[in-house]
């Protein structure tokens, strides 16, 4: 069995979906592996490197012609028509937009994997690449915010003066707003944070923050460990009550997001106006419409002379270890679908394992999931 990486061909993606660490995992695994020449160069890894591990550095045809293929972003219209039938696809799919690309990958007879549908069970923590790569996401963002600001993080006191710590408050304590908060308090600011789920105050105290709780009458929390969508009285309650605490900002880095829904506006343009000049916002929801309004994707703006940063892809930001982590999640999701016992490498039932039935979105020809089939009511309005 032959597994394919071909090099990323979205805008501004320098990740990378296996590394030579994994590629010499996979085959002592014995499995042949097929890598682009050239996919890892936005992450540092160079095609020597991946040879020395045991792949064999190809032509983008062959890597998309293995019979599994590892990506990093879904594939588009070309990448799929050189994918062979009855191959396998392991990547994210953005689940929450279908562009045809799920009727597309059913009609090459490709069997698809979603990374972003793992679920959140304890024996899927190596394989959940959401997670992985939203705490390098959260980490990055303090790090912009940090080289954005125009002050010290932390207090500073020197011959020529003394400087106050900056106040952060991280807007969202998932994955990557916990991380959010560990880096800024690292960096020796002073942290508030907020989520709508009351559970994670425990979570955020012990990483050395303060909680900010509003009552807005009702409680956040979703299925699966997710923030749901509040009615619209307790959003206009949130907003007004998050306001007073949001013009204290020095620094905002809002991680707030409903998984396929639009993000939610916790920072309204009045709170923007309340804030000083010179203060920044880190909008890890902007491709989502934003916590902000004010937000605009893949751009450092300045509005009402507050700084607001809408990078999209904090992971690209750091791809040498968000490669790591991914290609390793990707890995460990292979071996738990794979039959190694037996003499040929095969693949076991995927619809008899909870982990592998609930992540396969095309199979045997067909389009089968029922979040794909929601995707496309949501496009037609």
């Amino acid at each position: 069995m032959q597994i394919g990486i071909p090099r990323e061909v979205t805008n501004g993606e320098t990740r990378v979906a296996a590394t030579p660490e994994t590629v010499k995992k996979l085959r002592a695994a014995g499995l042949t592996v097929a890598v682009e020449s050239g996919a890892g160069a936005g992450a540092h890894y160079t095609d020597d490197a991946y040879s020395q591990a045991g792949a064999t550095v190809v032509d983008n045809a062959k890597a998309l012609g293995a019979d599994v293929v590892f990506k990093i972003h879904k594939p588009n219209a070309h990448e799929i028509n050189r994918m062979k039938r009855g191959s396998t696809l392991i990547s994210l799919l953005d689940m929450c937009h279908d562009d045809g690309t799920f009727d597309l990958l059913a009609d090459q007879g490709v069997d698809a994997y979603s990374m972003e549908m793992m679920p959140r069970l304890s024996r899927a923590q190596t394989m959940d690449v959401l997670s992985s790569q939203a705490n390098i996401a959260g980490y990055r963002a303090v790090l912009e915010a940090a080289r954005l600001y125009g002050h010290f993080f932390p207090m500073m006191m020197t011959s020529a003066g003394s400087a106050k710590p900056a106040r952060v408050v991280v807007l969202g304590a998932g994955v990557a707003g916990l991380q959010a908060i560990a880096t800024a308090r690292r960096l020796g600011a002073q942290v508030w944070a907020y989520d709508v789920r009351p559970e994670v105050k425990e979570q955020v105290q012990s990483l050395g923050a303060k909680f900010i709780e509003l009552d807005i009458g009702e409680s956040g929390s979703g299925q699966g460990g997710y923030a749901k969508v509040l009615t619209h009285e307790a959003q206009d309650r949130q907003q007004a009550l998050l306001q007073e605490e949001l013009k204290k900002a020095d620094v905002i880095i809002s991680t707030a997001l409903i998984p396929c829904r639009p993000a939610p506006v916790l920072i309204t343009e009045d709170a923007v106006r309340a804030m000083h000049e010179g203060a920044v916002i880190v909008d890890l929801a902007a491709a989502n419409g934003g916590n902000c309004p004010l937000s605009e994707p893949d751009k450092v703006v300045v509005k009402h002379g507050v700084i607001l940063c809408g990078y999209t892809n904090f992971p690209a930001l750091m791809p040498t270890d968000a490669s790591q982590f991914f290609a390793r999640n990707l890995y460990n999701f292979l071996i738990h679908l794979l039959d190694l016992d037996n003499s040929e490498i095969r693949f076991k039932d995927p619809l008899a394992d909870e982990l592998s039935s609930m992540t396969l979105i095309t199979h045997q020809g067909k389009v089968r999931f029922e979040t794909t089939k929601s995707a496309k009511k949501t496009k037609a309005g």
